[in-house]
């Protein structure tokens, strides 16, 4: 699913509320945290990941990565913070606004 600038705005919004239940260290990425992020992602659709000082790893470099391992979609990284959306299948909780239909 490719993102409306509109709908990405709008998870902006809902993002400034909620913190961060991931944080990546020194460890950086590793497999239990992707399947962590992932499940957290099934069930929240939102979720905000802290990347803290000691981690070397660049937050846009990592922000792909988990996207790409979790399937779902880099909303934003800003500083050290990085806030994913994925659409769940069974806990639909986010109703994103309607990307307008193309003219023809």
């Amino acid at each position: 699913m490719i993102m409306t600038s509109k709908q990405r705005a709008y998870l902006k919004g809902l993002a400034m509320n909620i913190d961060p239940i991931f944080q990546f260290g020194k460890n950086s990425l590793t497999p239990e945290n992707t399947a962590a992020i992932a499940e957290a992602l099934e069930k929240r659709e939102l979720i905000k990941i802290h990347v803290l000082q000691n981690c070397a790893d660049d937050p846009k470099a990592i922000a792909a990565i988990v996207a790409e391992r979790t399937r779902s979609e880099v909303v934003q990284v800003i500083g050290k913070k990085i806030v994913l959306y994925k659409e769940s299948k069974d806990h639909k909780k986010i109703e994103l606004p309607k990307a307008r239909k193309e003219a023809k």
